[in-house]
């Protein structure tokens, strides 16, 4: 049976807006706000996050259908499309990057690692600078859904910060390179879908987000510092280095945009990010050294005692314990590569197209130039399980496993053994949440939503980053995001003769600050940084609290660059050749 995605349901637009965003309304209020007491008898806000997950689903479940008007069978196979999704490759994703991790921890061989970070800076300000911005960055822009989170996140733990601190800090420092994750994958989807070169909207993107690489890693300092009760003066201490990350990644990255160099913005600017600043650190050091030690000592009231001596090793210890991480960033690189993609994908990639939704379900006006959109949805699922970036990073953990890290059958078994357990809840957690936004997607509520901030004429360029931003929020992708949205940006802007490329390229721009707020980045965060799995889950609403008007903020002083783009500083847009 087909189905029109209707915008407007009720016959009273505003009502429907409402009832569109009751899913979301949900999810969030159980997950994050809901009052009730703990088993030791604690009263904490947000349920379980599996609960809250699985009643978010049951409420958009009867919206698609006696709200929106989808048929059962279509609402029942987008769910199951994106609990399929969430798995492959979202979850086979963050498996890798915990199972490399906790090899490297049961072999010993993560002290090495830790030690020679310390060795380039003990200060805990300066390392989550180098893991969580630049490293993270490299890692977005080689492979993005969730791998940098992943992996930093991981690291961060291992280096001594607490799970809250680093999750929160690791999905503030993934914003700015986000728009050209995945080998630029948003910008080139967006691209797809408007007809607007891809080479274009970098250009422009990169005439935006430079300005907030240099100001995130000030921002995910300050809220590091403030989170854990610091003074002011512990950001100003290391403005240096702070400033040396931020303007090397923001100058890097808009000379590649400027070159129209879509595929490499990211990981040329994290790379140039981690070269620049490890060099400064090695010839500044900040006037105090704050370890974490010292903060976790402070705030328990106990003694930190003598800074303890970082030890030295000799140069073969050093590489054979980095080689996991080296190998992961080689492999997660190669994955990304267009031709070996195609070359693996050629081997193995099994696909089905969703049955009861592929090709089911039309857009119609204003989000395509036709009243109806003249081909349905597309729904197939491909199993490209050998070009996953979860494949690639199990292939660097088992070449370095074997080869260079000498681990044991008993070794192999502990790993996964804790692996599977650490993220059993996470991934049902993540599968869910996927499910329902596949929901929202192919009924049409989220187009419903975005329909709304598009009603605001002359502002309209601030709140075309609001749908971007509510575009990543709702689907946890920037990649989905402009492939939900970009058309309609598109079509706004000539009904509103605003430039097409400046609002849809803010779509893009815009969403990355939604990044920290979505369902499925926090999971990812709480798998990577909590080894209690359940500590994690029952986290997963305390840290969306914690980032939630850090993204707000951000997306508003982007909304606000745009608008000033578009009225008052024009000459930034570049000219559409």
């Amino acid at each position: 049976m087909t189905y029109l995605q209707n915008y407007n349901p009720t016959g009273n637009f505003w009502f429907s807006v409402f009832l569109a965003s009751v899913p979301i309304l949900t999810l969030l209020y159980f997950l994050a706000l809901h009052p009730h007491k703990a088993k030791n008898g604690e009263k904490i806000l947000g349920i379980y996050a599996p609960y809250a997950a699985a009643i978010a689903v049951a409420v958009t479940f009867v919206i698609c259908i006696f709200v929106m008007g989808m048929p059962a069978s279509s609402a029942a196979a987008a769910f199951g499309y994106g609990v399929i999704s969430g798995l492959f490759p979202i979850g086979w994703i963050v498996f890798g990057a915990i199972f490399l991790y906790t090899m490297t921890v049961v072999t010993g061989r993560f002290e090495i690692v830790k030690d020679s970070i310390a060795g380039i800076t003990a200060d805990r300000r300066l390392q989550a600078l180098l893991v969580s911005f630049s490293f993270g960055a490299f890692i977005e822009g080689a492979s993005g859904f969730g791998t940098p989170v992943a992996v930093a996140g991981a690291i961060m733990v291992g280096l001594g910060f607490r799970p809250l601190t680093a999750a929160v800090v690791c999905l503030i420092a993934n914003t700015a390179p986000v728009a050209w994750g995945a080998i630029g994958t948003p910008v080139l989807t967006l691209a797809k879908v408007t007809g607007i070169p891809d080479g274009m909207i970098t250009m422009m993107a990169g005439r935006q987000l430079p300005f907030f690489s240099i100001l995130i890693p000030f921002w995910l300092v300050a809220t590091m510092t403030v989170m854990e009760k610091g003074k002011l003066k512990e950001i100003f201490e290391v403005w240096p280095a702070i400033l040396v990350t931020g303007a090397s990644f923001a100058v890097t990255q808009f000379l590649m945009a400027e070159a129209q160099m879509t595929m490499l913005v990211d990981i040329g600017s994290g790379i140039m990010s981690i070269v620049i600043t490890a060099i400064f650190l090695k010839l500044w050091k900040p006037k105090n050294i704050i370890t974490n030690e010292m903060v976790y000592a402070k705030l328990e009231g106990r003694d930190p005692g003598k800074p303890k001596a970082i030890p030295k090793h000799p140069l073969p210890v050093l590489l054979q314990a980095w080689m996991p991480w080296v190998f992961l960033a080689i492999f997660v690189g190669l994955w990304g590569v267009p031709s070996i993609k195609a070359w693996l994908n050629s081997l193995f990639n099994p696909s089905f197209q969703v049955p009861f939704l592929h090709g089911l379900v039309f857009k119609t006006a204003p989000v395509t130039a036709e009243a109806v959109a003249k081909t349905g949805e597309a729904a197939i699922f491909s199993f490209n399980l050998l070009t996953m970036a979860g494949t690639g990073i199990l292939i660097a953990a088992f070449i370095t496993g074997i080869l260079f890290l000498r681990v044991t059958a008993a070794q192999w078994k502990e790993i996964l053994v804790t692996t599977i357990v650490r993220l059993k809840i996470p991934l049902s957690v993540i599968s869910l949440v996927i499910g329902l936004s596949y929901m929202t997607k192919y009924a049409g509520t989220d187009v419903v939503m975005a329909l709304a901030f598009a009603k605001t004429g002359a502002l309209y360029p601030f709140f075309a980053v609001m749908i971007g931003w509510l575009g990543v929020f709702l689907t946890g992708s920037d990649t989905a995001s402009n492939s939900l949205f970009g058309n309609l940006q598109l079509v706004t802007a000539q009904q509103l003769n605003l430039d097409p490329l400046l609002m849809v390229t803010a779509n893009s721009t815009g969403g990355v600050m939604g990044k920290m707020i979505d369902a499925q980045s926090i999971t990812v965060a709480t798998a990577a940084c909590y080894a209690d799995a359940d500590e994690g889950v029952r986290n997963i609403g305390v840290i969306f609290r914690k980032v939630f008007w850090h993204s707000v903020v951000l997306a508003m002083l982007m909304g606000i660059l745009v608008w000033l783009q578009a009225y008052v500083f024009p000459w930034m847009i570049p000219t559409m050749k």
